[in-house]
């Protein structure tokens, strides 16, 4: 069964991608000529039928958000899980990644699939690792063929997109003790790459068999996100050797991946201060030709633990202003725990707002026209449009009538102050004196 960009290079528009350019407002041969070119990605397995909300990023299409879920060898608990599923349903997350690593993975993941409306992504490493630990075997005990295995396993299952950590190669690997760093290789899956071609004395079996990774990925539709293994964990170690060097390695197999018709995407960092965040963003798209960039965050500042999801939203609304793609979100949980379902919701919120923040430089008056709704409601104390318009109407309403009975007049906060009552009522007024005058 031919492929998305397979089809785009034959000249035809896919339902998924008439859907998609309608909600982007696109033409969808526009979309077409960004799929066959690369330069976009639209994530559909083609073993899976379950999706509704169709998901493209790219070239000229609106920046997405992605919400990572998933339990741990802590916490297993697949109806928190499900129920942190939901609330991604609910409050619009373009993608959704399963990132368990602990207990019945494959459970997990499949009930992710079935009750996810939009694209699902996973990191193979993670059950590779796990399958070691539970079998009582050095954790990087494992061989070429139990990665390959558990991958196409995964694609099967009808994921849509998988992390696989491709640019940590053993000379990248060897170079590691070397370079100096603040908060080391921060990357789960990098690391244990890196541990695996170092213990072993080989290649990456990702890397050195990526023409056979490329074959599966083909096979299926699913999307390959090159990992960014060896990202900062701290802004001091933002585009150190290790970091740039990686991103190198992924950009030249990225468009090995566009020359073969795999549809690829690059995640990018991590932690980085706010004056290098454009620059990083168009060293991928230079050296990459263009392919979507997933970033991590990015989060701006190191101190912001309990609010890492406003750093990192913070340094996402630059990124997507500069050109990434898709924004990975960060819950107040980061660096701390797993997340609760509460704190799924408030990383997902923080995140579309940096995601529409971004859109508004980059797009331009394409994203610019709900907020021009929410001034005209604002000016005219229009509730039901200004609640209708927000992320969270519940939320926003919730906090409105916190103090006031009624959804109707001012807010609390300016009462009979109100700018929208006080300047009308005034030249109202005037009018009316002046034509009794007359």
């Amino acid at each position: 069964m031919p492929t998305q960009m397979e089809l785009a290079r034959r000249g035809q528009v896919t339902e998924e991608m008439k859907v998609i350019a309608q909600k982007e407002g696109v033409d969808p041969v526009f979309l077409r000529d960004k799929v066959a070119s690369g330069k976009a990605v639209i994530f559909r397995n083609l073993t899976r039928s379950n999706i509704t909300r169709f998901t493209a990023i790219g070239e000229g299409l609106s920046t997405k958000v992605n919400v990572n879920i998933g339990a741990s060898t802590d916490r297993y608990n697949v109806e928190e899980e499900m129920e942190k599923v939901k609330i991604a349903n609910e409050y619009g997350a373009d993608t959704i990644m399963d990132l368990t690593d602990g207990g019945d993975i494959d459970y997990m993941r499949r009930q992710v699939i079935t009750n996810a409306v939009m694209p699902v992504g996973t990191v193979p490493i993670y059950q590779v690792y796990y399958e070691m630990v539970a079998r009582r075997k050095y954790v990087i005990d494992f061989t070429e063929d139990d990665v390959f295995r558990v991958i196409e396993k995964q694609f099967k299952d009808g994921v849509d997109y998988v992390t696989v950590h491709t640019g940590v190669t053993l000379e990248l690997a060897k170079r590691i003790p070397k370079v100096k760093r603040l908060a080391g290789v921060v990357s789960r899956g990098g690391t244990v790459m890196a541990a695996w071609s170092l213990y072993n004395e080989k290649e990456n079996p990702l890397y050195s068999n990526f023409d056979y990774l490329m074959e599966l990925a083909k096979e299926y539709d699913v999307t390959l996100s090159l990992g960014d293994a060896l990202r900062p964990g701290g802004t001091a170690d933002a585009h150190d050797e290790l970091h740039v060097g990686e991103l190198m390695v992924n950009s030249r197999l990225a468009k090995r991946c566009v020359e073969k018709g795999v549809q690829v995407m690059i995640e990018g960092p991590g932690h980085m201060p706010l004056d290098q965040i454009e620059m990083d963003v168009r060293l991928e798209k230079e050296l990459s030709g263009g392919v979507p960039y997933y970033v991590l965050g990015i989060l701006v500042t190191d101190i912001a633990a309990g609010y890492d999801h406003i750093a990192g939203a913070i340094g996402g609304a630059i990124a997507a202003s500069a050109g990434a793609d898709m924004l990975c979100y960060l819950t107040p949980a980061e660096h701390l725990s797993l997340p609760t379902p509460e704190q799924v919701k408030d990383g997902l919120i923080a995140f579309k707002i940096a995601a529409h923040a971004g859109d508004m430089v980059k797009l331009g008056e394409r994203a610019r026209e709900i907020d021009n709704k929410m001034s005209k409601a604002r000016g005219t104390l229009d509730w039901k449009t200004m609640f209708s318009l927000t992320l969270d109407p519940g939320r926003a309403k919730s906090i409105y009538r916190q103090y006031k009975s009624i959804e109707a007049g001012s807010c609390t906060m300016c009462g009979d102050l109100c700018v929208y009552l006080v300047l009308p009522r005034a030249i109202k007024n005037k009018s009316s004196n002046v034509s009794q005058d007359k």
